[in-house]
């Protein structure tokens, strides 16, 4: 990577237009809470970090037992269309909500009948992708989040749980409501 001037991994921290920027992958509830999150540098691209992503999602169970890990789909925007993250999502059984990419769409056409059908999409589950969008909007009141003061990634990823901790408490899982 040409501009690249830290090692991988170094930091989160990336060159890209801007200056030096961070990444932050997100998986989000329906209620906009965030789940999990990744941090990259801010030139790596997102396509490859959803698999990692998935795999750290947990979904605890209203009663007793282990976590599950498996949602029930996977919405996300273009970027993360690609035939690994479609392939790996059937083999787990998660719903894929990922539009195709026009060159995608193009590729399949040239090819004919060796193309493949494309796979499915439902335009009306996308609506809610922006529950991702709008859990953003919440990380990004809190100051330290926005601009990124924090030198280091482990304070930076702090940083993000302490911000995580405050937008769930505001918003607590149903059946906590019912207890308290």
């Amino acid at each position: 990577m040409a501009n690249d001037k830290n090692p991988p991994g170094r930091e989160a921290l990336g060159r890209s237009r801007g200056g030096l920027t961070t990444k932050i992958h997100l998986a989000a509830d329906r209620r906009c809470r965030p789940v999990t999150r990744i941090l990259t540098p801010g030139q790596h691209g997102d396509c490859p970090q959803f698999i990692p992503l998935l795999n750290q999602v947990q979904i605890a169970r209203r009663g007793t037992g282990r976590p599950r890990t498996r949602p029930g789909a996977a919405m996300g925007d273009k970027a993360y269309s690609s035939a690994a993250n479609r392939a790996y999502l059937r083999r787990r059984g998660i719903k894929a909500v990922i539009p195709v990419k026009e060159d995608q769409k193009d590729h399949r056409r040239a090819r004919g009948q060796r193309g493949g059908r494309p796979p499915a999409f439902d335009a009306a589950c996308y609506r809610e992708r922006n529950t991702v969008e709008r859990c953003f909007s919440k990380l990004k009141q809190f100051r330290a989040i926005a601009t990124r003061y924090d030198k280091r990634e482990r304070i930076y990823q702090g940083t993000l749980d302490a911000a995580s901790i405050r937008i769930w408490l505001r918003d607590p899982p149903q059946d906590l409501q019912d207890t308290a």
